[in-house]
């Protein structure tokens, strides 16, 4: 199958696309600069010049492959403005792809994450995202690509990534709370640290993908755990004893001036199941898991 990735020159991106070619797939990447063109040809793609914001480029990709996976986004988190601008952007996009594609039948995969869904309790691939809150115009691309489906016949599938896509190389959340922990002086969890985040490593969360691509229903949410929930306490134990830094709780208030909005995300008590997921799609994570993989290869 030749399949058009978006973020292919990304973290979770190369692995997808090595992964892809690796069991016969060609593999078409969008790339917005040279950097970002080595790297998908790195991984075994080859390059289509072009961006999220230009959306003829993105109609070129879908129209002249058999398929589609979509995880670029604009991560631009600094204010408010920034998060709705890039969440209109996700959706022009995956509107340009969708509409190129009508009447195709063709897969169009998109990312979207496990946090925003009701707290406190084990989310499932059934599970309704909480409406209002903090992350909820995240939530829109998935609404979005479920109306696609329903009316452009397009099998649409929405991938949900747990918080933490971990790896050696990372520089993403785990990261982030590690420069904190060594800009403050110690890691912080909130309150009792029972939070807890589901984790996924970054060659299982490829895999998962590639068998979406394959095997993945119309209209259907698969969830990219490998691990359901892994307490914040342990994550920032964890953290600590790679730092050789000590670990304290604080309240969100106490954690604001320091964490600002990572106060409030770990947090989120949002464990996740992957049950169907793996019954479906015969989806066997096998790749160490995120205390582990902390100790081995983060910092």
């Amino acid at each position: 199958m030749k399949v058009f990735v978006t973020g292919a020159s990304g973290f979770i991106g190369r692995a997808v696309v090595f992964d892809l070619v690796k069991h016969g797939h060609e593999v078409v990447g969008l790339a917005r600069s040279g950097a970002s063109a080595e790297k998908v040809k790195q991984a075994g793609g080859t390059v289509l010049e072009g961006n999220l914001e230009d959306p003829e480029s993105l109609r070129q990709g879908a129209r002249t492959c058999d398929g589609i996976i979509h995880l670029a986004f604009v991560h631009d988190f600094s204010s408010t403005e920034a998060v709705q601008h890039a969440t209109a952007v996700d959706r022009a996009a995956i509107s340009a792809m969708g509409e190129e594609i009508a009447g195709t039948g063709k897969a169009l995969i998109i990312a979207s994450g496990t946090l925003g869904f009701p707290q406190g309790q084990v989310a499932t691939e059934d599970s309704e995202p909480e409406r209002g809150g903090p992350l909820s115009d995240r939530m829109k691309s998935a609404d979005l690509l479920f109306q696609l489906t329903k009316e452009k016949d397009i099998r649409g599938i929405v991938l949900r990534f747990s918080p933490t896509v971990h790896g050696e190389g990372d520089l993403g959340l785990i990261h982030m709370l590690g420069d904190a922990a060594k800009r403050d002086g110690f890691a912080t969890y909130i309150d009792q640290g029972s939070s807890r985040w589901s984790a996924v490593h970054r060659y299982d969360a490829a895999t998962l993908t590639r068998l979406a691509l394959e095997k993945g229903k119309a209209g259907a949410a698969y969830n990219a755990a490998a691990e359901e929930g892994v307490s914040m306490k342990d994550i920032m134990t964890a953290i600590g004893a790679k730092l050789s830094l000590p670990v304290k709780s604080r309240t969100t208030e106490e954690a604001l001036p320091s964490l600002g909005l990572f106060a409030y995300l770990i947090n989120m008590d949002n464990p996740t199941s992957s049950e169907k997921t793996r019954n479906e799609l015969g989806w066997k994570p096998e790749h160490p898991g995120l205390l582990g993989d902390i100790k081995e290869n983060y910092f």
